[in-house]
């Protein structure tokens, strides 16, 4: 038997509350479809004093405060994987090891604060990297906790106040978080709002908050951008991408097909590094789509906390709908059996490339000729987040790899996690704006002050 959801609270000031606007949306049982709570947003006015709070809080989190934190969220982690799951209906069987990142946030952060990421030294010069000042974390709806354990950590670990806003869909983990961290942290340090993008716009359009980190979609991040442009305020914005996966011609079948598959159907396709394109040469198209197909058919649906699932539900009924409509006419294949009832949609193929992502387990089938056609069709879109390459010749599929525009290529593999931890995870193009990883979101929160005698270092040259 599952526990009971949180009941839906905000943090403002160090005082738990409940919000009082209804923002028109039910919340969803993926599983069912059935209704669970209204969504709900804080008011205007709490807003408005977590962020006087943030302006005036002070108190930087020490590498032990946080290994503190760390250690408590470790004993919350069962309860964090399955609020992830229940609300946004990946099963728990991926939200588990994805829970890691959560209390592993806080540990890295503390890890690089006691290397000295915020105090290095050139010579006798002194560069200090200093908080930049209230920090805003918005985080979306398909890997609540982590993302959020991600942001938070490390604005914290950089000194800076914090003010998590989660997605209106997937609050739940989220309040989890906050209880942890109110326990531990200095007065005003982190607070919780709850909302949809009119809260966003309010704390977005502040001045008092001097760096926003936004993981989300296109148009929010492009909204943060301009709020941000004429404050001269920085920006770390991951957008999401239209991912190619280029199968080469001389790939084994079956390490494509389970790339495609994994790919496609991870997080249920709800993630900003899923399968946007799969870019195959033509002679072998129907071959690859078959291998595919019987790996997807070969998937057991159904609800996220059932330890059998491998493929479960989307996060509302209405992104569901979006998905048929977004497939409406177009020539597709859907494999896999999936409940009739809850928010299912099975994945598909579509022929024929589609300008955008799609944000579910939908892609395109591009097929191409030669391998630079290939390139060409995988840097045909404005997007540049992930790229896969597939081939059995490893050298080969590696330089084709270094010929994709995108943040990271991966050859050979389709894994949720990045090619290692200490690589940054950059966002080219319409995927976003600067970098993420485990030292580039702690640096993104400061700014560098570099102190010295002059005259002391002499460059000398001959």
């Amino acid at each position: 038997m599952t526990a009971a959801l949180p009941a839906l609270a905000d943090l403002v000031d160090d005082r738990w509350a409940t919000p009082t606007t209804d923002l028109g949306i039910t919340l969803e049982d993926p599983a069912t479809g059935e209704p669970v709570a209204r969504a709900l947003a804080t008011a205007s006015h709490r807003v408005e004093r977590a962020l006087a709070v943030a302006d005036a809080a002070t108190g930087p989190a020490s590498p032990d405060l946080l290994d503190r934190i760390a250690a408590a969220l470790d004993e919350r982690l069962p309860q964090l994987t399955e609020l992830d799951a229940r609300a946004t209906g990946v099963p728990i069987t991926q939200t588990r090891p994805l829970g890691a990142i959560v209390a592993g946030a806080f540990r890295l952060a503390a890890d690089q604060v006691r290397n000295g990421a915020l105090r290095q030294r050139v010579d006798d010069v002194e560069v200090h990297r200093l908080p930049l000042g209230p920090a805003l974390c918005l985080v979306p709806w398909n890997a609540p906790a982590p993302m959020a354990a991600h942001k938070v950590a490390n604005a914290l670990a950089a000194g800076c106040p914090v003010i998590l806003k989660p997605s209106e869909l997937a609050p739940y983990s989220a309040i989890v978080l906050a209880e942890v961290l109110a326990e531990h942290l200095p007065p005003g340090m982190f607070q919780l709002v709850l909302g949809g993008a009119e809260v966003g716009a309010q704390l977005v359009a502040d001045p008092r908050i001097k760096a926003v980190s936004f993981t989300g979609g296109p148009s929010g991040g492009r909204s943060v951008a301009t709020a941000s442009a004429p404050l001269l305020r920085p920006c770390q914005l991951e957008l999401g991408g239209h991912n190619p996966l280029l199968v080469l011609p001389d790939a084994d079948p079956d390490t494509a097909a389970r790339m495609a598959a994994e790919l496609l159907t991870t997080l249920n396709g709800q993630w900003c590094r899923a399968l946007g394109r799969l870019i195959v040469p033509a002679d072998r198209r129907d071959e690859l789509i078959e291998a595919i197909g019987k790996r997807l058919d070969g998937l057991r649906a159904g609800p996220p906390l059932d330890p059998r699932t491998e493929f479960g539900p989307l996060v509302h009924s209405g992104h569901v709908r979006k998905l048929h409509t977004a497939i409406a006419g177009r020539d597709h294949r859907s494999w896999c059996a999936v409940p009739e009832s809850g928010n299912y949609f099975a994945p598909t193929l579509l022929a024929g490339d589609t300008p955008d992502e799609l944000f579910g387990p939908v892609a395109a089938v591009v097929d191409y000729e030669t391998v630079e056609q290939a390139v060409q069709l995988a840097n045909a879109v404005p997007y540049g987040l992930e790229g896969y390459v597939c081939g059995a010749d490893e050298e080969r599929a590696l330089a084709v790899a270094r010929g994709i525009r995108a943040g990271e290529v991966k050859v050979n593999g389709s894994s949720v996690l990045s090619l290692h931890l200490l690589t940054p995870r950059p966002a080219w193009g319409g995927s976003g704006l600067g970098e993420e990883g485990t030292s580039e979101t702690l640096r993104f929160f400061t700014g560098a002050r570099v102190v010295g005698v002059e005259g002391r270092f002499a460059l000398h040259t001959s």
